[in-house]
């Protein structure tokens, strides 16, 4: 994943070694936050976006701590975001929960669209992946890629707080009409992750999302 950020053009570690599961990677440096660096940002996460793959998901699943996420190719976005995240992502929460996911997922073909580009994702795009010091951006980390529609990095990355304006103007592309309205749909999968690893305290945010996407 590294490596297919590093090609895309955006800023990555190198990965100097991997050896069983010990992974060496470049040194970026101290992180001291954002501060100065939101328009690049922007620009890195626009190059990255701009790397189009051949379908939506990746070449092998892989796991979030102990939720495992499926990744198998898909042609139709729609049913790729509700098979292989929201529907997957329900397995193990209350049962309540688990009933309004499944009715959203039945209105994802009328709400999402069909074809997006399938653009290479971060996958788990919040402040904490990203390290820059002095001004300047030095590379994303700790990423879960797959392809996919580019507003679900933009949607992850405004769930826990609120890109700075240069990020947009750095991004460049404005977002798509819609995406107030599919914002919490894409909010929705990281917040079931979190709340099959971290409890309850996330049950809040899901029911949140979920009413705000009138389910």
């Amino acid at each position: 994943m590294l490596d297919a950020i590093r090609a895309s053009g955006a800023p990555a570690p190198e990965v100097l070694a991997v050896e069983g599961d010990v992974l060496v990677l470049e040194d970026l440096g101290h992180d001291a936050g954002l501060t100065g660096v939101w328009h690049s940002l922007g620009d890195a996460v626009r190059t990255l976006h701009s790397c189009i793959g051949p379908r939506y998901g990746w070449p092998v699943d892989y796991r979030f701590g102990s939720v495992p996420i499926p990744n198998g190719m898909e042609s139709n976005w729609p049913r790729f975001w509700a098979e292989r995240r929201l529907l997957s992502g329900a397995t193990g929460v209350p049962t309540a929960l688990t009933r309004r996911i499944e009715a959203l997922c039945q209105t994802l073909p009328d709400r999402l669209p069909a074809d997006p580009g399938p653009a290479l994702l971060h996958g788990d795009l919040w402040v904490g992946n990203v390290v820059a010091h002095d001004g300047c951006l030095q590379g994303l980390i700790d990423p879960a890629c797959y392809y996919g529609h580019s507003e679900v990095d933009l949607a992850m990355l405004c769930l826990f707080g609120s890109p700075d304006s240069s990020f947009w103007s750095g991004y460049g592309d404005p977002p798509e009409p819609g995406f107030e309205d599919r914002l919490a749909i894409y909010q929705l999968w990281p917040a079931l992750v979190h709340l099959r690893l971290f409890g309850d305290s996330y049950y809040g945010l899901v029911e949140r999302l979920l009413s705000r996407c009138s389910v």
